[in-house]
């Protein structure tokens, strides 16, 4: 026979200790998000002092109008580079996150096959089919999740590729506009 109330209890250590994890990277998660909003503000903000210093000081329209495309360039490139950083701490939580799932389930599996298998050893003749039925389901399930962990990681990095030529696209297409300001 075996001990069903051991097995909840180690479940749910198994369980908390996941929900725990998830937390932890959560937090630090938030705190990369924080942090670079933090730098950003300041960045921002000392550049806008500058930035209005300079056009206060401009003597005509002309310089104004100078002043304006030479002050957008270098805020397009932060706006692609704190882009680039958010997105770079998604992906990173959403990684994270996935291992931690990955692993529980994989021990979620481990520890019903085990308890399958004790059940096997108590059950009464004939019972095979039925467990070999579970064993079936339970092969089936793996087999889906599998297929969509895999779906899901295509398209996580489909998505890591479309930003990548999102930047790619924005800093070539300033580049040309720059040159054809000069």
């Amino acid at each position: 026979m075996f001990n069903l109330p051991e097995q909840l209890v180690a479940a749910n250590k198994g369980n908390l200790e996941t929900a725990v994890g998830i937390t932890a990277a959560t937090l630090q998660a938030a705190e990369r998000l924080i942090d670079l909003q933090l730098a950003a503000a300041k960045s921002i903000l000392a550049e806008n002092t500058t930035n209005a210093k300079a056009l206060i000081a401009a003597k005509d329209a002309q310089e104004v109008m100078a002043l304006q495309s030479v002050i957008a360039e270098p805020m397009l490139e932060k706006a692609l580079g704190f882009s680039r950083s958010l997105y770079e701490v998604a992906s990173q939580i959403q990684t994270e996150i996935t291992k931690l799932f990955e692993e529980r389930f994989a021990e979620f599996n481990k520890a019903m096959v085990a308890a399958l298998d004790k059940a096997v050893k108590s059950a009464p003749a004939g019972s095979d089919v039925a467990v070999a039925a579970v064993k079936s389901a339970m092969a089936a399930a793996n087999s889906a999740y599998g297929s969509i962990s895999k779906a899901a990681k295509q398209v996580a990095d489909l998505t890591e590729a479309s930003v990548a030529a999102a930047t790619s696209q924005a800093s070539h297409g300033k580049k040309k506009a720059t040159q054809a300001q000069a």
